[in-house]
């Protein structure tokens, strides 16, 4: 067995994160306090290179213990490394827009190729059955996910701290569905990152950057339809434990897009950046979110995996008191300055 790989990512994130810091200082690679921000203090970045490289050199130990599929190691490799390599060099030097949204697709589409596209879905007025449909939805789903994640990366901890709870709840969902044989992956990257938030909890002494923001999200996302593909209704689950930073993300989004913003503008209009000045504190929100894990999302998530309500009822269920928070929240709403 290969449970010692488990400790080994923890230990192994937390101590490559701190070399990361050391080099981000040494170079200067620092997010500067300006309007659009919420920190105050300049603070190093890329941290989450170490979440990268430790879960990336781990998967090749799964597939050599047949944990994992060729497959989707071929998949996970290859989206989460050119995601990752895209925002390395974003934290670096920027990277216009246009060619890191193609960079995405590309990745998107590599992973959504290799893990099968999105698993047969009964949307209520559709069931979606795999074939170009499902591939090209999986591809929308995949680059949405992976900027929501990016978008919402904005106040200490919170990035980190959403992966860990959808991760281990994802892991408890599996073994109570009996679905043990895909733990592997959720459980390493909850394990992965939970090192990395050592350093990354209020008050963060490094960010995680655009390299370890991006590959989250693709890789949750990759996450979501290998648990699908083990049991339809587990891919529900996983949206549902994800609904925090999507409900905020997309209708963020939506405010912005009616308002006639630019998208990829920096802004400080989610409802969690709303919710951080509120309470002047980025702890607060972040704990919140950690609560509303395990206290709302978690048990809407369990109903679906075992088959107590349906996949569309139970999202449905979830979302709406975050919707209602988000809008609370002023979610999208722009920010006045006096």
């Amino acid at each position: 067995m290969v449970l010692w790989i488990f400790p080994a990512a923890i230990v192994a994130a937390l101590l490559g994160t701190a070399v990361l810091r050391r080099y981000a200082l040494s170079r200067q690679i620092m997010d500067v306090p300006n309007a659009r921000s919420s920190h105050t203090v300049p603070t190093p970045r890329g941290g989450g290179l170490a979440i990268v490289l430790v879960f990336l050199l781990a998967l090749l130990v799964f597939e050599r213990s047949d944990l994992i599929s060729a497959g989707e190691l071929i998949g996970l490799l290859g989206s989460g490394l050119f995601v990752a390599l895209i925002g390395f060099v974003d934290d670096h030097q920027h990277v216009p827009a246009r060619w890191r949204i193609l960079g995405h697709i590309v990745a998107a589409f590599w992973g959504a190729f290799w893990l099968n596209g999105l698993p047969p879905l009964d949307l209520g007025f559709l069931y979606l059955t795999p074939g170009l449909l499902a591939q090209a939805i999986a591809v929308l789903y995949l680059v949405w996910l992976l900027n929501l994640y990016n978008f919402m990366d904005g106040i200490d901890g919170i990035a980190g701290a959403e992966a860990v709870c959808v991760t281990f709840s994802g892991v408890l969902l599996y073994v109570l569905s009996g679905n043990q044989d895909v733990v592997w992956l959720p459980a390493l990257l909850g394990c992965t990152v939970l090192g990395f938030l050592f350093w990354n909890m209020p008050p963060a002494r490094i960010f995680m950057g655009d390299v370890g923001s991006g590959f989250l999200g693709i890789i949750l996302g990759l996450m979501s339809i290998q648990a699908g593909w083990a049991k339809p209704e587990l891919f529900w689950s996983w949206l549902i434990l994800l609904g925090i930073f999507i409900v905020d993300a997309t209708w963020t989004l939506f405010r912005r897009l009616f308002r006639g913003d630019r998208i990829y503008e920096a802004h400080r209009s989610h409802a969690y950046q709303w919710a951080s000045r509120y309470f002047a504190s980025h702890r607060v929100v972040t704990l919140s979110v950690i609560a509303i894990n395990i206290l709302w999302l978690l048990p809407c998530a369990f109903l679906v995996t075992l088959g107590y309500v349906s996949g569309l009822l139970g999202l449905t269920i979830a979302y709406i008191p975050l919707l209602i928070l988000a809008i609370s929240f002023k979610a999208g709403i722009k920010e006045v300055r006096s």
